[in-house]
């Protein structure tokens, strides 16, 4: 497999996927992130007491979110591969409490079938101190190591994503066959063992790796 393009994220092509955000001080939220775990897999956590006290999750409420609830959680590790792609019905926060990279596509180009071809992800570099915005429509998942030391990023979505569903969806029509957990539908690659999770396989082609 060819190496990955990996872009920054200042590049126009991010535009379609995010935005980055400022002005806001992160100086708080970046030192809380210092003790956070930083494990050999990846662990997401997706709420954090030490982080959610913090002034700054108001700010985000009440500027960002409209008002709405948010939980402030992490996903740290060490992590090379691309796995699956998720998406929710809002946008989510991320900031980059170290160097990391992120694989993006988008979910305009799922097809019919609810399936993926992997060829359409691109890579971006997030510098650590950098805070974006990742659109509803944009299809991601576990951050990747920019550096051998692993990863640590700091995720803000509205309260209740990702938890597990309170009951059984019933499977209807459109998309809900990739619902995941709360607010997350999630397509993954027949390589990323999500199978036995009970995870929607439509990922097509390579299970893209940094290395």
């Amino acid at each position: 497999m060819a190496a990955l393009e990996i872009k920054k994220v200042t590049d126009k092509s991010f535009k379609k996927y995010g935005k980055i955000i400022e002005g806001y001080n992160l100086n708080d939220i970046l030192d809380a992130m210092e003790s956070a775990p930083c494990p050999k897999d990846v662990i997401y956590v997706p709420g954090v007491s030490s982080l959610e006290t913090l002034m700054f999750k108001k700010d985000l409420e009440n500027e960002i979110y409209g008002g709405l609830p948010v939980q402030i959680g992490y996903c740290n590790g060490n992590n090379y591969k691309l796995n699956a792609l998720e998406y929710h019905r809002s946008s989510e926060i991320n900031i980059a409490a170290t160097d990391l990279i992120l694989m993006l596509g988008s979910q305009q180009d799922i097809d019919d079938d609810f399936t993926y071809d992997t060829e359409k992800v691109e890579c971006f570099f997030i510098p650590k101190g950098t805070m974006i915005e990742v659109y509803a429509t944009t299809l991601h998942y576990a951050p990747c190591n920019a550096n051998e030391g692993g990863f640590k990023c700091v995720v803000v979505l509205p309260k209740g994503t990702n938890y597990d569903l309170s009951e059984p969806v019933e499977i209807g029509g459109g998309d809900a066959k990739l619902l995941f957990a709360k607010n997350k539908w999630l397509i993954a690659h027949p390589d990323s063992g999500l199978n036995k999770d009970g995870a929607f396989i439509g990922l097509k082609g390579e299970n893209l790796s940094l290395k």
